[in-house]
C-alpha cells in the first residue's frame, strides 16, 4: 500500500488483534474469503434497485451475485423472502419501521437498561420521535426471566402495531411462543431483532423465531454469523415487484420491507459487502458452523460459571447464548468503564454496558458486557475459559499493581498467539 500511513494503522490493527483476545459479544473475525470479497472490484458498482430491476447498466454480474447472497439467505434461515442490502442492523431495523408503521403508532420492545438496543426506542433516536415505544422487561433480576404477564397487559391496553423481540445485552434466551400469542391476541406485527444470536440460529443452537409464527426478523451479518459488517431482512410473505406499492397486509410484508430499505431509506447498495455476506452466508451452511454455534454457548456458559467461582457477580447469575453482563459495583465496587481499560492494558478487550436499574450514567455504567463469539472463532475451548476469567480477577484485583498488570499482559499475548486469525491461514 502506497498510503504508508494507514498501512501502518491496519498493520498495527492487526497485530492488536493477533496478540489479544476479543471478548466483546458483537465482535468476531472473518475468513480470508470473506475479506476478499469485501476488498474486490464490486466496490466500484452502483447497483440501485433490486436483481432484473436495476437503474443503472452494467449489471450483469451484480444481478446474480445479490439473488445467490440472498438464496443462501432464504435457505440459512428458511424464510420466504431476503433482502441483503441494508448497510447495518440500525437501518434494517427503521426499514421495518417504515414499512409497516404510521407516524404515532406503538411499538413494544424490551427495556433499554434491561437488554434492549438503541434502535429499540432510545429517546435520542430518530424512531423514537416518530414512533411510540412502550416497554417489557425482566422480572425477576436473579434468574431473567421476562414478565410475559404484564408484557401482555401492556400490549391490550396499547395495541402496538409491533411486538419486537430481540435485546443487546440480554444474557437469556426469549420465549418465542409466548411472544406469538400475545402478539396474536392483540393482532401486532411480529419482529425479531437477531443481530447478536444470528449465528446461533443459523447453527441450530438456539431457536429460530420464524418457526414461532414471527413476520419478521432482521439482524447484522456479523457479530455470530461471522460476515462482513452489515444488515439483513428475513420476511415471510408473497414477493411482488418493490418498484410498486402493495397494500399494506402480512402478506405483502416483503415488498413492504424492499420498498422502504429502497427507494424509502437507502440509495445504491455496496456491492462489495453483499459479495462478502453471500460467502459467509455460504460458510454459514457448513456442517461445521453447527459445530461452532454450539460451542460459542458452551464456552460462555463455562466462561459464566468460572467468573462467578471468582467472585463477579453476572445479571441473571448465568448465560443461555454467547452473552455475559456483570455488576462490576457488586463484584469488586468498581465501574463498568473502569474494569474495561483495566482489561484492556492486559489484552482482554471487553465493553462497559448498563445493566437493570442502573444507577450509574450511561458513559461509566455499572455493568460489564462480554461473550464469546470472537475468541471461540479463535479455537477456544471450554477449559480455555478458566484462564480468562482467572486474567480477569487478577487484573481488576492488582488494578494498581503495574508490575502484575505487566506479567498478566504477557501472558495473554503468549497464549493468544498460539491461536492464528482466520485471516491468517
Amino acid at each position: 500500500m502506497k498510503d504508508k500511513k494507514v498501512a501502518h494503522l491496519i498493520e498495527a490493527e492487526t497485530k492488536r488483534q493477533r496478540v489479544g483476545l476479543e471478548l466483546i459479544p458483537s465482535e468476531n473475525y472473518v475468513s480470508a474469503d470473506v475479506l476478499d470479497a469485501l476488498g474486490s472490484v464490486f466496490t466500484n458498482k452502483y447497483s440501485e434497485g433490486y436483481p432484473g430491476k436495476r437503474y443503472y447498466g452494467g449489471q450483469d454480474n451484480t444481478d446474480p451475485l445479490e439473488q445467490l447472497a440472498i438464496d443462501r439467505a432464504k435457505q440459512l434461515f428458511g424464510s420466504d423472502h431476503a433482502n441483503v442490502q441494508p448497510h447495518s442492523g440500525a437501518p434494517a431495523n427503521i426499514a421495518v419501521y417504515q414499512a409497516w408503521l404510521e407516524p404515532g403508532d406503538t411499538v413494544m420492545a424490551m427495556k433499554l437498561d434491561h437488554g434492549g438496543h438503541l434502535t429499540h426506542g432510545h429517546p435520542i433516536t430518530s424512531s423514537a420521535k416518530l414512533y411510540n415505544f412502550v416497554r417489557y422487561g425482566i422480572k425477576d433480576l436473579e434468574t431473567g426471566e421476562i414478565d410475559y404477564e404484564q408484557m401482555r397487559e401492556v400490549a391490550l391496553k396499547e395495541k402496538p402495531k409491533i411486538i419486537l423481540a430481540g435485546f443487546s445485552g440480554y444474557p437469556r434466551n426469549l420465549d418465542y411462543a409466548k411472544f406469538a400469542e400475545i402478539g396474536k391476541e392483540v393482532g401486532a406485527m411480529l419482529m425479531a431483532d437477531m443481530a447478536h444470536i444470528a449465528g446461533l440460529i443459523a447453527g441450530k443452537a438456539l431457536p429460530n423465531p420464524l418457526d414461532f409464527g414471527f413476520h419478521v426478523i432482521t439482524s447484522t451479518t456479523h457479530k455470530t454469523l461471522r460476515g462482513p459488517r452489515g444488515g439483513l431482512i428475513l420476511s415471510n410473505g408473497k414477493v411482488t415487484n418493490p418498484l410498486k406499492a402493495p397494500e399494506k397486509t402480512l402478506e405483502n410484508l416483503p415488498t413492504l420491507i424492499d420498498r422502504e430499505v429502497f427507494p424509502g431509506f437507502q440509495g445504491g447498495p455496496h456491492m462489495h459487502t453483499i459479495a462478502a455476506k453471500g460467502v459467509a452466508f455460504n460458510e454459514a451452511l457448513e456442517p461445521d458452523f453447527q459445530v461452532y454455534a454450539k460451542q460459542i454457548i458452551a464456552n460462555a456458559s463455562r466462561l459464566a460459571n468460572e467468573l462467578m467461582k471468582r467472585g463477579f457477580k453476572l445479571v441473571t447469575n448465568g448465560t443461555d447464548n454467547h452473552l455475559i453482563q456483570i455488576d462490576m459495583t457488586q463484584s469488586f465496587k468498581i465501574d463498568g468503564r473502569e474494569a474495561q481499560e483495566i482489561l484492556d492494558t492486559i489484552g482482554l478487550t471487553a465493553n462497559c454496558n448498563a445493566i437493570p436499574n442502573d444507577k450509574l450514567p450511561p458513559f461509566r455504567p455499572s455493568g460489564l458486557r462480554l461473550g464469546t463469539p470472537a475468541i471461540t472463532t479463535r479455537g477456544l475451548k471450554e477449559d480455555d475459559m478458566e484462564k480468562v476469567a482467572e486474567w480477569m480477577k487478577q487484573a481488576i484485583k492488582n488494578r494498581k499493581d503495574e508490575k502484575i498488570l505487566n506479567t498478566l499482559s504477557i501472558e495473554v499475548k503468549e497464549f493468544a498467539s498460539r491461536f492464528p486469525l482466520p485471516s491468517d491461514n
